[in-house]
């Protein structure tokens, strides 16, 4: 045993002398082009210097590390392990592992393993076992087993992204399906999906490796001192940690804080795709940084990465418009005669509002905007512009509200290019300095102040999603500028502002209850259908109270009381004259006038979209 133990220490004795040299070897591997094997490889930015720090102070620790359990394996005992099966191993502490175990039992079990599960706890399968135990042996069909297999992913990927970012890793934590991780890159340098190719030939230079996971306890004092460079890792260790010590796990150049555990090497992940990135804010506040979050999938074969890419679809509900359109604008290459191209969309829109925020109609969770977005040029913002505000105009005096602009201008972390920034705001109208963004709030019949709609200029998702057009001198790369516009804004939320306005008397142009048909007894039943075909084909919201069981002035309140506009009655008379008895909500009677001219009369009261429908009838 004292022989086998002097081995394998001067074997890790060897792996850490040629540690010094990795970062060197993996720089130049991935900066020589295809492999041996053909696979295209990248060459990204130099490692970050704080990589050798970083690794120098952790070869100190394991040495000391390994040879403290160097001493324990040396008084080593003997100890009892019992299968899930009943059988029972014996094994030695501090000695042992669940490794060899699975070796003895089967070399197919021992293959396949990703994590054991010692005395109820999530093992390695490299780390020894230290007392009389029970031992189980996870595979990858086991929900525990799936999300260290995971786990082990996003550190792959924390090691890609490392090396081709060069940013701080914040949460790299193992999902429902798959992984993701988190980093801080600062300034304004973002992340795009063109790059997923490049990160994935990364991950998989670092499966070819085979680099062992390995777990170190480190003091707290100490762990601060190693990651000094990365002030989210320093929060965590602050913040979250309450014990003296606590471990970290490396793989190849890669040390990160986690508590583990892991499966036993890099090659045991088979196959892994990156699929999609996002922005996020640390630890969800959105007072406090923003962070670059990309998402991955791993599984220990490519027949079930495949599966997952044909069965397991993602469908997700749409927060806004704008990802949409600028997908349509880039599905094919566009031209400068194209410009201005708006695309308009009134499609249902989903987002997890807090709960104590929701408020009616004003602030819901599924809502629908009169959602715009204008591509067009440098020189055509100011005329795009001026059209957005016109318009605004015209549908705000029909619904008779004054409105306010406020105007913000570039922020002082502003997004995009500079040069754009300037020219933007040299371009004049209203005698004002173009405004990044106008949002307009509009008063109500009681003074009242809303916020509804929104002309925003935007520079960034067109450089995010990459979208170009050909220009009049031939430069197919240039970019275009994209005006967010919402008119009404939340239709929900107008909706609200609207009912609260007209308290519930909707003039007749825009109300859901126009004309009622009341019959005066049963037999004029049918005349009263009759004329309200007549009306609904007119394109009017009729409807005709046939409740024999309710007396004539009892369908009257009815009617009124659910704010019908106008109430036709019909009774004998009216039957043989083929006209109506008028009178509205507020209970004004207007008489006696044939169907005809009361159809000619509505109709001309709709089209002019009076406010006050009754009064003017």
């Amino acid at each position: 045993m004292a022989e086998c133990l002097a081995a394998r220490l001067a074997a890790q004795e060897e792996q850490i002398r040629l540690l010094t040299g990795e970062i060197c070897s993996l720089r130049d591997g991935l900066s020589r082009g295809p492999d041996a094997a053909g696979d295209a490889v990248v060459s990204p930015e130099p490692w970050p210097e704080y990589i050798a720090e970083r690794l120098s102070l952790y070869e100190e620790l394991k040495r000391e590390s390994d040879a403290l359990l160097a001493k324990k394996a040396a008084d080593s005992r003997p100890i009892t392990v019992e299968l899930p099966d009943g059988r029972k191993m014996a094994g030695k502490a501090w000695v042992t592992t669940p490794y060899q175990l699975a070796c003895d039992i089967s070399q197919g079990l021992a293959d396949n393993a990703v994590i054991s599960r010692v005395n109820g706890e999530l093992w390695d399968l490299d780390r020894p076992l230290e007392r009389d135990c029970s031992l189980e042996i996870l595979r990858f069909d086991d929900e525990d087993a799936q999300a260290v297999y995971w786990h082990s992913s996003a550190h792959i990927l924390g090691e890609a992204m490392e090396r081709f970012y060069g940013g701080c890793l914040c949460y790299g934590p193992p999902i429902e399906n798959g992984f993701y991780y988190d980093m801080y890159l600062d300034g304004l340098k973002g992340v795009s999906s063109t790059e997923f190719g490049d990160l994935e030939t990364l991950c998989k230079a670092v499966v070819k490796e085979k680099q062992p996971f390995e777990r170190l306890e480190i003091s707290k004092e100490t762990l601060l001192k190693m990651f000094k460079y990365n002030k989210f890792k320093c929060r965590i260790l602050n913040e979250k940690v309450t014990t003296p010590t606590t471990t970290v796990y490396r793989c190849g150049p890669l040390i990160d804080l986690c508590r583990g555990p892991h499966v036993r090497h890099t090659g045991k992940i088979k196959a892994l795709k990156i699929y999609k990135n996002s922005s996020t804010y640390w630890e969800g506040r959105s007072d406090m940084e923003t962070l670059q979050r990309i998402y991955g999938i791993s599984f220990p074969d490519s027949k079930m990465l495949k599966e997952w890419e044909l069965e397991d679809d993602i469908f997700a509900l749409k927060p806004m418009n704008c990802p949409g359109h600028c997908l349509m604008f880039g599905h094919r290459p566009r031209s400068w005669r194209e410009l201005p191209l708006r695309l308009a969309d009134f499609g249902v829109l989903h987002r997890n509002e807090l709960s104590g925020t929701l408020t009616g109609l004003t602030r819901v969770r599924r809502f629908q905007q009169d959602d715009a977005h204008i591509f067009c040029t440098m020189d055509q913002i100011e005329s795009e512009m001026k059209g957005c505000l016109d318009f605004l105009r015209c549908v705000y005096d029909v619904f008779g509200f004054s409105f306010q602009l406020h105007l913000s201008t570039r922020p002082e972390k502003y997004l995009g290019d500079i040069a754009v920034w300037n020219q933007a705001e040299k371009v004049n109208f209203l005698n004002l300095s173009v405004p990044l963004q106008i949002d307009i709030k509009i008063k109500d019949a009681i003074g009242r102040y809303h916020q509804c709609a929104t002309i925003q200029l935007d520079f960034q998702l067109p450089i995010r999603f990459n979208l170009t057009f050909v220009g009049k001198d031939g430069d197919d790369k240039a970019r275009p500028v994209i005006i967010h516009r919402a008119i009404l804004g939340s239709v929900e939320r107008m909706i609200a502002i609207l009912t609260e306005n007209y308290a519930g008397k909707w003039p007749l142009w825009v109300s859901p209850r126009q004309v009622m048909l009341v019959p005066v007894n049963p037999s004029c039943e049918d005349y009263a259908t009759r004329v309200c075909k007549q009306f609904t084909e007119a394109g009017f919201m009729a409807d005709a109270d046939l409740d024999s069981s309710c007396l004539l002035n009892k369908k009257i309140r009815n009617a009124q009381l659910a704010q019908y506009n106008f109430i036709l009655v019909v009774g004998e008379k009216e039957k043989m004259t083929n006209s109506v008895n008028v009178r509205t909500r507020d209970n004004k009677v207007h008489g006696e006038l044939t169907v005809a001219e009361v159809l000619a009369r509505l109709t001309l009261l709709k089209q002019s979209r009076c406010r006050t429908a009754e009064e003017e009838f």
